[in-house]
């Protein structure tokens, strides 16, 4: 059996769980590969939410796409993002009969010896020979999505510069947002805003409603503008526009989006961490990207991370080399592109 071949190229799936992190991720590096995709978002059904992954043993009625099945023709490539999609990629790998390629982004904590490539953060200390190795997390975020979100929102073109981009998450397993640190924060975002320039702030929905209403308050006449979720998401616009960042540090995401602009990246401290986040924000500052906030806004330079698009080129090269089988002794070409 081969997979039907197509002139525009490979069939590839990008799985995710629909959190936003998760989402990015997966999606920047289908779109790094060049190759068209298909997202599949995942919902996962009771009981298996309930259980860890590795006990998923019936993994297509774990998690369903719309609540429908993920059915074949199966894809050349399968490319899943954490350990919620891991199962069901697997599962897809083995449907194939081995035929479809199987990569994870982020330790699955499943399948070592199944996938055939990982994409995988330093700070998850995750060994493999198929592992590509970054610095942060991979992204959607690149010089012409910066440029054509840029143009999208034009009212926030024109605030005054410099601009100041805060990127808000919120508390996690990892980290506690407080409000006594959201005021801290707006204190000193007002006290810079005086002096001049502008804030664009983005929040997260762990930020919370109260955390939101003090910020508003006290900002209140500057040149703040706070994203309130409704109409088209501003996130490209907002990071197009930064001439600095100020990023709350339980973000990996968010704070490897920031740095593919080559901006300055001010962390935001909260309560609480673990030690992988202690070896990302260690490594971020020895790569010269990050800087803790101490109430003013500094400006340094750094290379940009070329972490995405190098795991995309790698990716898209291991698939051109798996385009051709044998296959009772006739080459058998799996699609029609060949990049």
């Amino acid at each position: 059996m081969v997979f039907p071949s197509t002139p525009a190229g490979p069939v590839v799936w990008a799985l995710h769980d629909g959190k936003a992190g998760m989402a990015s991720q997966v999606l920047g590096l289908a779109e790094a590969t060049g190759f068209p995709f298909v997202e599949k978002r995942l919902a996962i059904r009771f009981p298996w939410s309930a259980l860890p992954p590795p006990l998923w043993f019936l993994p297509f009625y774990a998690a369903r796409e719309n609540d429908a099945r993920l059915m074949p023709p199966w894809p050349d490539l399968v490319i899943a993002c954490g350990r919620n999609a891991a199962m069901p990629a697997l599962a897809i790998k083995r449907a194939s009969g081995g035929r479809t390629l199987a990569v994870q982004i982020q330790n699955p904590g499943v399948g070592r010896a199944e996938f055939d490539l990982f994409v995988v953060p330093a700070h998850d200390s995750f060994h493999s020979p198929r592992t590509i190795v970054t610095l942060g997390a991979v992204h959607r975020v690149t010089p012409a999505r910066l440029a054509a979100d840029r143009a999208r929102f034009p009212k926030l073109a024109k605030m005054p510069r410099p601009v100041f981009s805060v990127l808000l998450g919120g508390t996690n397993k990892a980290y506690r947002m407080s409000r006594q640190g959201i005021g801290e924060l707006a204190g000193s975002l007002a006290a810079i805003l005086r002096a001049g320039g502008s804030a664009l702030i983005t929040p997260s929905r762990r930020t919370g409603e109260a955390g939101l209403a003090l910020l508003r308050d006290r900002l209140a006449g500057l040149s703040a503008w706070i994203w309130d979720g409704s109409g088209e998401n501003p996130y490209f616009a907002i990071l197009a526009l930064a001439d600095a960042f100020l990023v709350t540090a339980d973000s990996i995401s968010m704070i490897s989006e920031a740095a593919a602009t080559g901006k300055p990246v001010h962390i935001l401290g909260l309560d609480g961490g673990n030690a992988k986040f202690a070896r990302f924000h260690a490594a971020m500052r020895a790569a010269g990207i990050t800087r803790p906030f101490l109430g003013q806004i500094e400006s340094w330079s750094y290379p940009i991370p070329d972490d995405t698009a190098r795991a995309g080129s790698a990716l898209r090269r291991l698939l051109l080399s798996r385009c051709e089988q044998h296959e009772d002794g006739r080459e058998v070409r799996l699609f029609g592109a060949r990049g």
